[in-house]
């Protein structure tokens, strides 16, 4: 039984680090809010020791800061980490699909189809986790596709710096223009289009590194 006492405190970790990020992503813990460990630990219902792991790893990737022996709190929403997040993210997604497009399956291109449905009708109900949620398993076809596992990581690391700025820009037309281009995507993966599935991701993802007024707006 001994054995299992560090994966439980994993998991609890993991537990902490997970909820934390996506409350921060969704907004409901906004930027510049200082966080305190034994607030979260008891919102949790968690001792304060994997809240603490989970700050340290939010710190870690950008979306948390600390002073010591001060504060703890929220990042603002940056252009220019948005930018950077966003051009590793999208040279990420564009190394997955060279590699995942030629090991596609048909069952996987209707994956992609079924998650494409599931956004665009997130996107008309103006449902921004639906729609976001759909989004991640759509691309997440060629993640697997592609195996890397370093690009996986890389892709869930920085990713939620990118989200909270869609969040916010979610509605003004940016949801509605990825519809059509994941349809791109989807008929050159279907077609065995490398380069061109290849192509369209960039699309995407240039888009995304673009968001840089509101987030200015957002950070002073």
């Amino acid at each position: 039984m001994d054995a299992l006492r560090p994966v439980r405190r994993t998991l609890l970790r993991d537990r902490a680090y997970e909820a934390i990020r996506d409350a921060i992503v969704a907004g409901e813990i906004e930027p510049g809010a200082v966080v305190r460990d034994a607030e979260l630990a008891e919102r949790l219902g968690l001792s304060r020791a994997p809240v603490r792991e989970a700050f340290s790893r939010l710190v870690d990737e950008g979306l948390m800061e600390s002073k010591p022996q001060s504060y703890t709190r929220v990042t603002p929403v940056v252009a220019g980490d948005v930018r950077d997040a966003a051009a590793v993210v999208g040279a990420m997604h564009e190394l997955v699909t060279r590699i995942g497009v030629p090991r596609l399956f048909a069952a996987d291109v209707e994956a992609m189809r079924a998650a494409n449905e599931r956004f665009a009708t997130a996107v008309g109900a103006g449902d921004v986790d639906a729609a976001l949620r759909a989004d991640d398993e759509l691309h997440d076809v060629l993640v697997r596709a592609a195996g890397n596992r370093a690009a996986a990581a890389t892709i869930i690391r920085y990713t939620p710096l990118i989200r909270r700025l869609e969040r916010r820009r979610f509605g003004d037309g940016t949801a509605c223009r990825s519809t059509g281009l994941h349809e791109r995507l989807i008929g050159a993966c279907a077609n065995g289009d490398t380069d061109g599935a290849v192509g369209v991701t960039a699309e995407i993802w240039r888009g995304l590194a673009d968001m840089d007024a509101t987030a200015d707006e957002e950070a002073h």
